[in-house]
């Protein structure tokens, strides 16, 4: 009886091993997909930076065999989805506008202040500056690598697809900026390579960090972000991404830049609505 009574016993415990060792692995998982989670959220991120060492790989081996016909053609269609996406975009949220001229009013503050800030003249001069340097004249002394990773790095993070696609990526989980976005980088990073160089990679992980923090910020606040402000928001990021591709199609240089402060003023006005207890 004693026998039998420890044999039960020992089955029991090794039964209680099995389960707390499973459970210690389940929380291990549990621990760990904390961290695999937002990486295959981030997938318009990871496809972005992705994009950008396949582009400075092939461009690097390239070299002068990417004909610049090949450029106009790339750049051409790039010109002409960014213009389909925007609209597609304002077309699909306007009939939910609670605020009909919102978008109007938000392009016209914005576009003011983003001209008087002279957003696009500046960056277009920080651009130039990196390329030919102070004197506005080639600067040999100047490492080309340095030249070609801080244009690269400008032209990557600064715009309405790279700034807006982590929103819509962690709120609506909506990739589609950034995949165009990744394409237009794709073309971009193989001609910076193509004059700079392989170590145009190096320009990956600081768009990895730049859209990582967009997406970390719109993740935390996300719960006080209203469906009628990602609405506004939605139409505003829209008509600046046509504008986008409008300027890169050369039928209109619409200084897109300057219309950024755009996206922010229906947050302004939300808050404003919200602090004023205004339904």
């Amino acid at each position: 009886m004693y026998s039998i009574l420890m044999q039960i016993y020992k089955n029991i415990s090794k039964t209680k091993i099995i389960y707390i060792n499973n459970c210690n692995i389940f929380c291990n998982f549990a621990w760990l997909s904390q961290y695999i989670s937002p990486l295959h959220i981030m997938l318009g991120t990871i496809t972005n930076v992705a994009t950008i060492v396949a582009g400075s790989c092939l461009g690097s081996i390239l070299k002068k065999r990417i004909r610049p016909e090949w450029q106009h053609v790339m750049f051409t269609a790039m010109g002409l989805a960014a213009v389909a996406l925007g609209m597609n975009a304002v077309c699909r949220y306007m009939p939910q506008s609670t605020y009909p001229v919102l978008f109007i009013v938000s392009l016209s503050i914005g576009g003011l202040v983003g001209t008087m800030l002279r957003i696009d003249e500046r960056f277009k001069r920080l651009v130039d500056k990196f390329k030919r340097g102070d004197t506005g004249q080639p600067d040999n002394s100047r490492p080309a690598l340095a030249q070609g990773l801080s244009t690269g790095i400008l032209l990557y993070c600064i715009g309405t697809l790279s700034i807006l696609g982590p929103v819509n990526s962690a709120l609506m989980n909506d990739h589609t900026y950034l995949f165009t976005n990744a394409t237009l980088d794709l073309v971009t990073s193989m001609v910076l390579a193509a004059t700079y160089g392989i170590g145009m990679v190096l320009a990956a992980p600081v768009l990895f960090v730049w859209q990582g923090s967009i997406y970390a910020v719109a993740s935390m606040f996300g719960n006080l972000i209203s469906n009628e402000l990602l609405c506004e928001m939605s139409i505003v990021g829209g008509i600046l991404i046509s504008a986008s591709g409008l300027s890169i199609l050369g039928i209109k240089d619409c200084r897109t830049l300057n219309l950024l402060p755009s996206l922010f003023v229906p947050v302004i006005f939300f808050l404003i609505k919200g602090c004023m207890g205004l339904q």
